[in-house]
């Protein structure tokens, strides 16, 4: 091979590979009341592992989430399935899963709007274990109405780059998917994440 014909290869194999990661999709949300499983899988091997791993029936699909490669696989209808594929992911392929689900019904509960205060972060990360994480949409007022489904107070974090409400933060799978249900249903938008990925802003936040 000369080496223009070298160097023209090497161009088009550049351009090509560029391409393919800019030809990730961005993941589609869930459908109202939909539990959906994103399996953290950054290589093409994770994916070819995963999907080997899971039954042809389970609709798959590789996209981005929070800045990270994931297999999206939906649709279930029930936490309990997702939960039971969420294990079967990490201890079958060792890829840790995020559950994330959409409520049926938006949420309508309003109220008063608080004035923002200036407050003081002190960033650190979480340990291991499960947070249940809302997202609150820019709407602080929501802070109280989570406060009542959880029955205790709501902290702020960052994960991949954003703010959420923490409901939960857990060892306890069983306790956080039991939280994630109850906040389902009465109408946030929230997910399971590794804690260990999630950075602590305020362990309680106060309007």
């Amino acid at each position: 091979m000369s080496t223009t014909s070298f160097a023209y290869a090497l161009l088009i194999g550049g351009m090509s590979s560029v391409f393919a990661q800019q030809a990730i999709p961005l993941c589609q949300p869930p459908n109202a009341g939909e539990y959906l499983l994103l399996v953290v899988s950054p290589t093409a091997n994770n994916q070819k592992q995963l999907r080997s791993a899971l039954p042809p029936q389970l609709k798959t699909i590789t996209c981005k989430y929070l800045n990270e490669t994931v297999t999206r696989v939906g649709g279930f209808n029930k936490i309990d399935d997702a939960n039971r594929w969420a294990r079967y992911v990490s201890n079958i392929v060792g890829l840790s899963a995020i559950i994330t689900t959409r409520p049926t019904t938006p949420n309508v509960q309003a109220q008063q709007q608080v004035p923002q205060q200036t407050v003081k972060y002190n960033p650190q990360a979480l340990g291991e274990g499960y947070a249940v994480l809302v997202d609150y949409y820019n709407r602080p007022e929501l802070v109280n109405s989570v406060q009542q489904v959880v029955g205790g107070n709501v902290g702020f974090v960052s994960y991949g780059q954003r703010p959420y409400l923490l409901a939960v933060y857990t060892t306890n799978q069983t306790e956080a998917y039991n939280t994630l249900q109850k906040l389902n249903n009465g109408g946030f938008v929230a997910s399971i994440v590794d804690s260990r990925k999630v950075i602590l802003l305020r362990s309680t936040v106060r309007l």
